[in-house]
């Protein structure tokens, strides 16, 4: 039997790899760019696509922490962040479905006494 010299080298295995770590960086990069806070929003049949428009924006995460915009805040604080804001300013609730109610409520009611009526849910929509 015959030994064969190593006389080169098989890249192929190797572009392999860098292209799936090439995918691996630019999926994460894409979901660090939007700087979204995920949430696992429930579904809806009759979900509309959110108009561009300035609004304000209230997290709920599952562990109960909420977000005003990007900002961490109490629930007892929401009385200081919307009093900068008019009446007339849509608020979009993003809930995470695992969330407990009883702080949705509580979000709702404090925004009611407030005065603000314009109030969205955000949802996915179902097919």
């Amino acid at each position: 039997m015959k030994v064969k010299k190593f006389e080169s080298i098989n890249v192929v295995p190797f572009i392999d790899i860098m292209l799936v770590l090439l995918v691996i960086v630019l999926t994460t990069a894409t979901f660090v760019a939007k700087g979204i806070i995920p949430v696992e929003l429930p579904n809806s049949k009759s979900a509309a696509k959110q108009e561009n428009q300035k609004n304000i924006t209230i997290t709920i995460k599952e562990n109960g922490d909420i977000f005003f915009d990007d900002t961490k805040i109490l629930l007892k604080d929401i009385d200081m962040y919307i009093s900068k804001y008019e009446v007339k300013t849509p608020i979009n609730i993003n809930c995470d479905k695992e969330a407990k109610f009883d702080m949705f409520v509580a979000l709702l009611d404090t925004l009611k006494q407030k005065n603000f009526n314009n109030i969205g849910i955000i949802t996915k929509k179902r097919d």
